[in-house]
């Protein structure tokens, strides 16, 4: 799928627990499952959090308390849906302009009894500065988002 001049990233795992459970594990604990070498701030990332509610922050802290912002949260429908604003650019830092954001959706649906799908759709990368950047780096180099997601599985699988 495409929207605007370059394509929809997708991601796509499977966690053994409840849609609730998996909607407020991914979101209470992200920084528990993010990997702290994806960071874009100063100091090395101490945790990354993920404020409830609409209008929530996105966000690093360093080891040094520095905060570095990622976006906002736009859709928040726990225990199905979660959309945030992806608002670095190209060269890998915070643009505060919401116009340049692009979206990542986050939707947690029921495969049966304990398992949950959790499905990834980043859109509107033509929106960011050098939004090619970051594409090839998340596609190329940084393995996708499913990736990124199996890892949540991994660590939600034994919490």
């Amino acid at each position: 799928m495409t929207t605007g001049q370059r394509p929809v990233l997708e991601g796509k795992a499977t966690v053994a627990m409840s849609p609730e459970r998996a909607f407020a594990f991914f979101t209470e604990s992200f920084g528990s499952w993010w990997p702290a070498a994806y960071h874009i701030g100063k100091s090395e990332m101490a945790d990354a959090i993920l404020e409830p509610g609409e209008g929530g922050r996105w966000y690093e802290r360093g080891v040094d308390d520095t905060e570095c912002d990622w976006g906002r949260v736009l859709v928040w429908e726990p225990p199905h849906r979660l959309v945030v604003t992806w608002q670095i650019n190209g060269h890998w830092e915070f643009d505060p302009d919401p116009s340049h954001a692009s979206e990542i959706e986050v939707r947690f649906t029921a495969e049966g009894p304990g398992q949950t799908a959790v499905t990834l759709e980043h859109r509107h990368l033509d929106r960011l500065v050098d939004g090619k950047a970051i594409q090839d780096t998340i596609v190329e180099r940084g393995g996708g988002w499913s990736t990124l997601l199996e890892l949540f599985a991994e660590t939600a699988q034994s919490s």
